[in-house]
């Protein structure tokens, strides 16, 4: 018997299995399971997968969209290198609208085959002026920004992350990047996803004139205002916005400037010049806070990323501003741990990552944060190997654990806790579905937090035969997005992600010229000093947890990437949602319904909640560098629109 993925499957949407009761689970039946699963083929001979592999030598480009690969394949074709291609296809998914929007933020992971290290990129926005806790606490809103609206933006990213990496490591110019782009702003057909989150947004929409003039193509009709499937969809003013970037490049060039100056010239229009006079005006029209000294105000950080060795392979993360370190954290963990005895996604095996993500997300939803500004993260002590042994001591082998919290990493670090008092509060400040409220929960109750649970985001990867890697997880202006007067820019939505009280996070109170704590998290991977894996999932606070997993189904389960892309997920609703109301959900587990049924019946005995869905995680994306061949492997999961061109 094997777990073969191309055994047809119903599509029964978030199907539940009631928890036991809560006595003690014996661990016999869970023992009986793993060696059940133990005796099974390998993995990666039982595994068939919906698509190919991708295969290339010279050049690989995969992201969230057919069109935005596209888009990357034609810088290749102009000449350009992996950074060139990674910022086409940046700018046409940000054309795109459904996940994110030229407002959104931007973040990567980028090799430098020159200086043989990996680079990390800061393109995430501020908090704005007058964008503190009083201020929202007066508008009506107790504990966190809001969800949507202009009260929950940051400043744009995306346009000066894109600019910054082009202009340090790209080859080709400003004008050939955005071309596609262009072209797309004239008018390209839309795809089903937009439709229907223009369609299931369209009363949030109402509300800002400038996004009705957007997204309702069709505003006679009042209950499908929005485009149809496969209409051409045109964005003139976002067109108008793009070109003004391009004249500002060419303008700079005919004074004589070199292309970096030059296209540093663009990023001056966008942030200090008159394309930020237009988008703030049209974004406090809509009753944003941002302001021109905000944007003047903004810049990229280009930095050193956060890694830990796993079995001789070095992770790259970015740090704190996002939740990246959370992998790190979690494979400190599991590499004091046999997982191969256990058996490939048996209860004890699922249990174990459960349990290990449980203490590693805690430790993020109270320590992570904007690393310029105080108090100091102690990332030191929370990526220590002893503090992950000492963190791995507290995890009950037998059942979840619902109440696990952060733990004190300052000890490792030879430092002490400034909120040791927070910190013993913790559990008494927790905003929940509580256990008996998850119980009751119907599926569409489920699904409407879900879509929460995993909001925005795409992901592009990106590398050529010289060697450069860019892996990028951007984000923001997802639909339904204020758009900022006639830009075409639609506003980002991050300061969600932010708290108002220090007792949620003594690091993410929100305050002006601030970074909230985000979910966007590339990945990459070096083995023997050389590019292994790079790799990203869209998907909120699941995609540390999907990319944990695919690691370790490349790593340990010997799969290859595009099994491993495809291979059913296990996911924690655990940790406080970042979006929202920031809900948490504790022992509510997601399988696939593939799961057998032995493994059903120990994870409930162990104290989980079991929800079922034919796809288990966001669509993962990745290329893993075949030295031996000197060739490429990429792998792009078929949860989504999601595709990748190779040459």
């Amino acid at each position: 018997m094997s777990l073969d993925l191309s055994v047809r499957r119903r599509r029964v949407g978030h199907r539940r299995v009631r928890r036991r009761s809560h006595r003690r689970a014996g661990g016999l039946g869970v023992v009986v399971a793993a060696a059940l699963l133990v005796a099974l083929p390998s993995v990666a001979e039982a595994q068939r997968t919906a698509k190919p592999v991708l295969h290339g030598r010279h050049w690989m480009a995969i992201t969230g969209k057919p069109l935005g690969a596209t888009a990357g394949a034609r810088m290749f074709h102009q000449g350009g290198n992996a950074v060139d291609a990674a910022a086409a296809m940046l700018a046409a998914t940000s054309t795109m609208w459904d996940v994110l929007s030229w407002g959104g933020e931007t973040q990567a992971l980028i090799y430098h085959p020159g200086e043989q290290r990996v680079i990390g990129l800061n393109a995430l926005g501020v908090a704005p002026t007058d964008a503190t806790p009083e201020h929202y606490r007066s508008e009506g809103h107790e504990n966190f920004p809001p969800e949507f609206g202009p009260l929950a933006a940051v400043t744009p990213g995306t346009p000066g992350g894109l600019m910054t990496m082009l202009a340090e490591w790209g080859t080709l110019s400003l004008a050939d990047v955005l071309q596609p782009s262009i072209e797309m702003a004239e008018g390209y057909p839309i795809e089903a996803d937009p439709v229907r989150r223009i369609r299931d947004s369209r009363d949030e929409i109402r509300q800002w004139p400038s996004s009705v003039a957007v997204y309702f193509t069709h505003p006679g009709d009042p209950d499908d205002p929005g485009p149809r499937e496969g209409e051409i969809f045109r964005q003139p003013g976002l067109k108008r916005t793009l070109e003004r970037l391009v004249a500002a490049e060419a303008e700079a060039l005919a004074a004589g400037a070199d292309r970096r100056e030059a296209i540093h010239a663009a990023y001056d229009a966008f942030y200090r010049g008159d394309i930020a006079a237009d988008f703030v005006a049209g974004a406090r029209a809509a009753g944003a806070l941002i302001t021109m000294e905000d944007m003047a105000n903004w810049q990229v950080h280009i930095e050193e990323p956060v890694s830990t060795n796993y079995k001789g392979i070095d992770v790259y993360k970015l740090t704190t501003w996002v939740q990246g370190p959370v992998m790190l954290q979690a494979l400190n963990m599991v590499e004091q741990l046999d997982v191969r005895s256990m058996g490939y996604n048996s209860a004890n095996y699922l249990h174990a990552l459960y349990q290990v993500m449980n203490l590693s997300f805690a430790d993020r939803d109270f320590y992570y944060g904007d690393p310029y500004f105080p108090p100091e993260e102690p990332v030191e002590g929370l990526l220590s190997k002893d503090y992950a042994k000492a963190r791995l001591g507290m995890i009950d082998w037998e059942r979840n654990d619902p109440t696990a919290g952060p733990g004190d990493p300052y000890p490792f670090q030879g430092g002490e806790n400034p909120f040791l008092h927070l910190l013993e509060r913790w559990g008494e400040r927790r905003e929940v579905t509580t256990e008996d409220g998850a119980a009751e929960m119907d599926a569409t109750a489920h699904a409407a937090l879900d879509e929460d649970f995993y909001l925005g985001t795409t992901s592009v990867q990106t590398a050529d035969a010289e060697g450069w890697v860019v892996s990028i997880t951007p984000s923001g202006g997802w639909i339904p997005a204020v758009i900022a007067g006639e830009t075409g820019i639609g506003l980002s939505q991050r300061a969600q992600s932010f708290v108002l009280d220090e007792a949620d996070n003594p690091y993410n109170v929100i305050e002006p010229g601030k970074r909230p704590r985000a979910t966007l998290t590339p990945s990459m991977a070096l083995k023997d000093g050389r590019p292994f894996l790079s790799f990203a999932v869209q998907g909120g606070d699941g995609q540390d947890q999907n990319l944990l997993q695919f690691f370790l189904n490349v790593v340990e389960w010997e799969m290859n990437v595009q099994q491993a892309v495809e291979a059913p997920n296990m996911n924690s609703y655990q940790m406080r949602g970042s979006f929202g109301e920031h809900e948490t959900r504790p022992g509510r587990m997601l399988l696939q319904d593939a799961t057998p049924p032995w493994v059903r019946s120990a994870l409930a005995s162990m104290g989980y909640d079991l929800t079922f869905s034919e796809r288990t995680s966001g669509p993962i994306n990745a290329i893993f560098f075949d030295w031996e061949n000197g060739a490429f492997w990429g792998g792009s999961s078929h949860h989504g629109d999601d595709y990748g061109i190779a040459w």
